[in-house]
């Protein structure tokens, strides 16, 4: 459970989108924040006239040396951190066979790995608390999926698998953790912020290639609020029974019901075939 005491966030990815939008809200409360990117001359406006409650870190979440000065600060200037928002991220376009091998590999690094080390980081502060919340921001693209996005379902997949043991190891020592899943928002993830592959299959123009122009063409026109998120956000991380995924936005939860709908229909059809593979009694 997350101490609603004048609350310490760290939060990761804070130059645009949820991250900036969450920093601002809690700060707006009266709250203390940690506000981290990695030219963190981008997020100085966001401190602005909040005096000491607000820390403005530059942070890499790729580099274990900077999340290890960043954590100590933290912990040096407010004494605790209460919530962990691992926001820090970013998404690739590419059909499995076009996919780049440094990229894909860069884009791990930041999503996965940057996420572990923050929170293998921030875990040893919230147990000697015994308090403590771990947000990390997936996608719905970590629900389900779609041509072109697979590395970056990948990454997604890899959180929500982490998140759900991680929510069971840390229970018990009074820290929660919370899976945001944002649909489609007016956030940079579709703009400025992806990575495509340069390598383009004619094979593959009609199912990746069709998505990576649909991806560009719906860019600034979504219908997430990411103010609106970040509210939700908030609104989860102070609820007495927060849920283990929050997902957001009605095109996720649309999407998320289908993904259910199709699974239940193959495990249906396919019931006698698969408990069919064990020993007989």
């Amino acid at each position: 459970m997350m101490n609603r005491d004048n609350p310490v966030w760290l939060i990761t990815g804070c130059s645009t989108g949820f991250g900036r939008e969450l920093a601002k809200l809690v700060l707006e409360r009266g709250w203390r924040a940690v506000v981290t990117a990695r030219d963190a001359s981008k997020v100085t406006d966001i401190a602005a006239g909040h005096g000491d409650r607000a820390l403005v870190l530059p942070l890499d979440v790729t580099n274990r040396a900077q999340i290890a000065t960043v954590v100590e600060q933290a912990k040096r200037h407010f004494g605790r951190i209460d919530a962990l928002v691992n926001n820090a991220g970013y998404g690739y376009l590419a059909a499995i066979e076009e996919g780049e091998d440094s990229e894909v590999r860069a884009m791990f690094e930041t999503n996965v790995f940057g996420l572990i080390d923050m929170t293998k980081a921030v875990l040893p502060i919230m147990r000697e608390q015994r308090s403590g919340l771990i947000v990390n921001v997936s996608s719905i693209g970590g629900v389900t999926s779609f041509a072109a996005t697979g590395y970056y379902h990948a990454t997604k997949y890899a959180v929500e698998g982490l998140s759900e043991s991680l929510a069971l190891e840390v229970k018990p020592l009074g820290i929660g953790v919370l899976i945001v899943e944002p649909g489609p928002f007016r956030t940079n993830w579709a703009g400025p912020s992806i990575k495509e592959s340069a390598i383009r299959l004619d094979a593959y123009e009609a199912t990746a290639g069709e998505r990576r122009k649909q991806t560009a063409a719906r860019s600034g026109n979504q219908a997430g609020d990411p103010v609106r998120a970040a509210q939700a956000i908030i609104d989860a991380a102070l609820s007495d029974q927060p849920p283990l995924r929050l997902l957001l936005g009605k095109t996720a939860l649309d999407l998320a019901y289908k993904k259910l709908e199709l699974m239940r229909a193959d495990f249906d059809n396919w019931r006698a075939t698969t408990e069919g593979a064990d020993y007989p009694e």
